[in-house]
């Protein structure tokens, strides 16, 4: 079992959750954050004054999957969320971290059977 953690755009869920629903791929966790990168953030101006926004809103999405969904899964978040052409910077990243149990508190069961439908 994996767990993979996606930061992406969030304009971009809509696209990622549909091309993950493809291959299915249903089960996810999705918190607004804000980070940055390579981006460093921009600069803005309010009021007259100028400032820099050094914190910029994205979303990460938490998967977890069974080892035959893995690369099925990344193949998807992948194109997604890469902006159109050939991506650009701010696009996000994939962090995939091995999952060592699952519990379904519902009905207890654990492992591969509690990340299944």
């Amino acid at each position: 079992m994996k767990l993979i953690v996606a930061i992406i755009r969030p304009e971009r869920l809509e696209a990622v959750q549909t091309a993950l629903n493809e291959r299915d791929v249903y089960l996810m966790t999705v918190s607004d954050v804000r980070g940055c990168g390579r981006q460093r953030g921009y600069t803005e101006v309010y009021r007259g004054t100028e400032f820099q926004v050094r914190l910029l809103p994205k979303l990460k999405l938490e998967i977890a999957v069974n080892e035959a969904f893995v690369e099925a899964a990344i193949e998807a978040i992948v194109h997604a969320a890469r902006t159109p052409e050939t991506g650009q910077v701010g696009d996000g990243k994939i962090f995939v971290l091995p999952l060592d149990d699952c519990i379904r508190i519902r009905t207890g069961e654990r492992g591969t059977d509690a990340i299944g439908p």
